[in-house]
């Protein structure tokens, strides 16, 4: 029964995210008689397989605009979706979106280092912004694109989609509450083989390598299942420069995050492997996650003073990427701040920037304070 009880309160934890004002964003978003309009920036895999197929099942948000430099995409998806051309979008037009009405929130789904240029062209263009992870390539690009997003009084959220999904949110709760003790160690590593000739391998367009792609996710891990912030970070760099997918990016980084509370993390970022796993273990036992941050699939076990069970929860009513979309919108109709706003994605560049230079420099390194 206990166990029970523990699975319906990280599930009851994980909905409380913005259902504390559904209500009044179900009546304003009738008074305002019609779902917020999102216009998708970028139409490459993970915007169009991913995102897009997701807003037949958002309660607050609908797709009303793209925006690409191939006019090929334009043309396929536009009769896909039904997006008239009114509403099609390059580059060079990108700031007449102010014009549009039918446009409130923009979604930046751009290489990494476009996410500044196009969050703060959206922002004084008058819409608010969901951005891709990571937020930027460099801690004061986050700190314009979150200033430029004040000045135009408009929300700012960053596309940290395991933040919604169940598994992760189930997890979050039972870490922080201490059901298998105090935490007092996590380990985090998430990697892929990458293939060659692609954006990430472009320095810049990526602003680095597998840290600042993959890694985030052993990164964010690390500091919402803690939900502290890391004190200092101790990290190393591996990377084979006569491969030639690492002429300008490198591979694998290894690191350790000390976190106020005594807890340490201890990381993987990879290009070369594959994972997808974090364990966080406590003074009765460990949570684990495998897959941890994948779109779909999933798992957890956890082992409590001596016993492994597998924790398999209800399908959700809305999936990580619905929930994400419209978590955004109801924060415009509402005026609440986004659960994970651009101060955020500001945190993770922070350790980023700790990380690369402490593997630099052989040296720990303090994460600079927001």
């Amino acid at each position: 029964m206990s166990d029970r009880r523990d699975i319906l309160r990280g599930i009851g934890a994980g909905l409380a995210i913005g259902l504390g004002s559904t209500a009044s964003a179900r009546a304003l978003a009738r008074e305002k008689g019609r779902k917020l309009g999102y216009a998708v920036v970028g139409l490459g895999y993970y915007a169009t397989q991913q995102i897009m197929p997701q807003f037949k099942n958002c309660e607050f948000a609908k797709l009303t605009a793209l925006v690409s430099g191939t006019p090929e995409k334009l043309t396929r998806y536009g009769a896909e979706y039904g997006i008239p051309r009114t509403h099609w979008y390059d580059y060079q037009s990108y700031d007449r979106m102010r014009d549009n009405p039918d446009i409130d929130i923009v979604y930046v789904v751009l290489p990494n280092g476009l996410h500044a240029e196009y969050t703060i062209r959206a922002a004084r263009a008058g819409k608010h912004v969901m951005c891709e992870k990571p937020m930027a390539t460099s801690s004061d690009e986050c700190r314009a694109m979150i200033a430029a997003c004040k000045a135009a009084n408009r929300k700012l959220m960053i596309g940290y989609r395991s933040r919604f999904e169940p598994y992760n949110r189930l997890a979050i709760d039972l870490a922080r509450s201490g059901h298998v003790g105090p935490t007092r160690e996590i380990v985090a590593a998430h990697g892929f083989p990458i293939a060659p000739d692609q954006w990430r391998l472009d320095r810049e367009l990526s602003g680095g390598g597998s840290m600042m792609d993959i890694g985030i996710y052993s990164l964010n891990a690390a500091r919402y299942l803690t939900g502290e912030e890391p004190t200092y970070v101790s990290a190393s760099e591996s990377t084979d420069r006569s491969d030639p997918r690492f002429r300008e990016v490198e591979d694998r980084v290894n690191w350790e995050m000390a976190f106020p509370s005594g807890i340490l993390a201890s990381c993987v970022s990879s290009y070369s492997s594959a994972h997808n796993r974090y364990r966080v273990t406590g003074t009765k036992g460990w949570i684990d996650m495998e897959p941890a941050t994948s779109y779909a699939g999933q798992a957890m076990r956890i082992n409590r003073d001596g016993t492994t069970a597998p924790r398999v929860l209800p399908t959700p009513e809305k999936n990580q990427f619905t929930a994400q979309l419209d978590h955004l919108a109801q924060c415009v109709l509402t005026g609440d701040t986004p659960l994970v706003s651009g101060e955020e994605g500001l945190r993770d560049l922070l350790c980023i920037e700790a990380i690369y230079a402490s593997a630099r420099e052989g040296r720990r390194m303090e994460v600079a304070a927001v």
